[in-house]
């Protein structure tokens, strides 16, 4: 025991080594009373014959946590302020060296919903399995130590949550309840909260946060908020428990159109862009207006494009037969830098995590992305060409409570990926709106100003994504259109334009740094109708081939199927195209270096014809 590297919360610990328990978060400034309009932020959300309450009070029961490794350890709660009538579904537990915040679920039986089942959709468990403890029980004593315990339901139901106890006595079957199997949906893990193992060499156990494994605009997935604890680290079946399933089709509890609007004005960030910034976001109809043009393949002559895309293609498939291009003629920079002034977010709102939340995804146009820089150790290359396609489309989502209203947390798109940052984790500027920063030229949307590597951290190479603060920016509170909001029927009229179609993603260069042609648009992006890193087979899935370049009636280099495309001429230097081939080789889903040659210029943009 005395070599130890982790630690219970109290055994053989002097009490100021102790870490302090976390504090609970809340935003900088109170909630407002919401619109009132169905039941949307009412507290609790029927999701069949279910009704649900979002639990974020709670106590401690255990902790542990690490003597050498500042701040690492976890800490595991029971919720408290139970509504009468309602019952815990499972116990909550989150990373120690972060502000509090999070939720559990709880539920009781819908008396207003007509089951077509003979059995209640709750009922106690039979009893209780020890799944793991930090008791070696070779003392008397059991002070100090936490137990995991894993409700064992009746046949037909399933468990939702693991109970924690900080002693060796089983906890009583009136605590926690378990769901009918029918009222459940499938789980996975994805993050690790704690390596047991770290702690105990002899008692492994990982903790992992869950979520539903069917998510995005169409998942019925609902989060518990519980988690989940594996054993054995070689086992790949280490889900004994479920999440709900929201069996009521009418998503009662999202937001109606006045209050959508209230949402964006409350909690719209500012996205601010980089100070030496050359490439500014505009709307798509200052983009048409300056000269944008409609070019079909195997016609020499553009289209010009009315302002509103009302001649764009409608129909068909992302099949190469149309492009944009920038004006052929001097207002080609001008387009390029854009028009900051006329710039506004386009909006789209869809359900989480099976209604219980608020996707608004924000989304932002920029006529021109520029060329991407290079970092290797302390040397940066700038690249002329490499990265620099004409029309960018980048995002990031505000994820909000339909139980009420809160902001949780906001996504930042970055290339070919990006992540979540919970509410606790992000900057505000003015009351609860968060501040959003663009990294200079690729627009990627990051939490803080800093310079983000894409690529190795810990050999301090990769493509730089530097951010700063700065007087140029975007209020998205104010400067917003919504185009789209499935759950409202025909409430919000799509625009015309809204097709542009996804640029191709790999899995570890972004396809920017290689096409050269622009991406394509929002409403064929795989989040459109999904959460982010899932599809409906659940999982993304680079393209099974690459896209090269070949001419088109003007002349100019347009991809097609079956070329790879990065040509090492156009790296700077033999030792940036060794490193580069190095990265690619360490990550094998990126593309491999060819021969191909590049275009004279980079200014397409494939629309295709899309279906709605």
């Amino acid at each position: 025991m005395e070599g130890w590297k982790w630690f219970c919360w109290s055994r053989g610990v002097p009490s100021h080594a102790v870490p302090p328990e976390p504090e609970s978060f809340s935003l900088p400034s109170p909630i407002p009373e919401w619109p009132r309009s169905g039941t949307f932020a009412k507290g609790r959300i029927c999701i069949g014959e279910l009704e649900v309450v979002q639990i974020t009070k709670f106590k401690r029961i255990w902790s542990c946590f690490s003597s050498k490794e500042k701040g690492k350890g976890a800490v595991f709660y029971e919720p408290l302020e139970i509504p009468n009538g309602f019952f815990s579904l499972g116990h909550y537990g989150q990373q120690c060296d972060q502000p509090l915040h999070g939720f559990v679920l709880v539920a009781r039986e819908n008396a207003e919903f007509r089951s077509v089942a003979d059995l209640p959709a709750l009922r106690k468990p039979l009893d209780y399995t020890l799944v793991w403890s930090s008791d070696d029980f070779a003392e008397e004593s059991h002070d100090g130590c936490g137990y995991f315990w894993l409700p064992i339901p009746p046949e037909g139901y399933r468990a939702l949550g693991y109970l924690v106890t900080s002693g060796p006595n089983k906890p009583s079957v009136v605590e926690v309840r378990c769901v009918r199997s029918d009222l459940t949906d499938t789980c996975e893990a994805h993050e690790l909260m704690i390596d047991m193992e770290t702690i105990f060499p002899e008692l492994p156990c990982q903790v992992w946060k869950m979520r539903p494994s069917s998510r995005g605009l169409l998942g019925t997935g609902v989060s518990v908020g519980t988690f989940c604890c594996n054993t054995d680290s070689a086992s790949e079946d280490m889900l004994n428990i479920c999440c709900l399933k929201n069996c009521d089709s009418s998503l009662k509890a999202m937001p109606n159109l006045e209050q959508i609007h209230a949402l964006i004005k409350h909690y719209g960030p500012t996205l601010m862009f980089h100070p030496k910034e050359v490439y500014l976001p505009s709307s798509v109809s200052w983009f048409f207006e300056k000269g944008a043009t409609l070019y079909k393949k195997g016609v020499k002559v553009g289209d010009i494009i009315d302002s509103e895309g009302s001649n764009l293609p409608l129909g068909g498939t992302n099949d190469g037969e149309y492009w944009i291009d920038l004006p052929d003629d001097d207002r080609n920079n001008l387009v390029k830098r854009g028009s900051i002034g006329s710039a506004e977010l386009y909006v789209h709102v869809k359900p989480a995590l099976g209604g219980t939340f608020t996707d608004i995804a924000m989304w932002i146009f920029c006529p021109f992305n520029g060329p991407a820089t290079i970092k290797v150790g302390m040397a940066n290359f700038p690249l002329n060409k490499i990265g620099q396609h004409v029309g960018d489309w980048e995002h990031y989502t505000l994820r909000i409570s339909n139980f009420t209203g809160e902001l949780w947390s906001i996504y930042f798109s970055q290339h070919s990926g990006g992540e979540w940052i919970d509410a606790c984790g992000l900057e505000f500027f003015g009351g609860n709106r968060a501040v959003v920063y663009s990294s200079k030229s690729g627009h990627a949307s990051f939490p803080h100003p800093g310079n983000y590597l894409q690529g190795s951290e810990k050999l301090g190479i990769g493509v730089r994504n530097d951010t700063a603060r700065s007087s140029i920016f975007v209020d998205s509170s104010t400067r917003y259109q919504i185009v789209a909001a499935e759950h409202l029927g025909d409430a919000v009229e799509q625009p015309f334009w809204l097709r542009f179609t996804v640029e191709n993603i790999f899995d570890s260069l972004p396809m920017e740094l290689y096409g050269e042609e622009g991406p394509t648009g929002p409403k064929e992006k795989n989040n459109w109708i999904s959460t982010f890193g899932y599809t409906p087979n659940g999982f993304i899935a680079p393209p099974s081939t690459h896209t090269a370049l070949q001419d088109d009636s003007k002349g100019h280099r347009r991809r097609s199927i079956g070329e790879p495309l990065l040509p090492s001429r156009a790296l700077p230097t033999p030792a940036l195209s060794m490193l580069l081939l190095h990265y690619m080789l360490r990550f094998p889903t990126s593309v491999a270096l060819p021969n191909a040659q590049f275009p004279s210029h980079n200014r397409l943009l494939l629309i295709g014809r899309l279906k709605f």
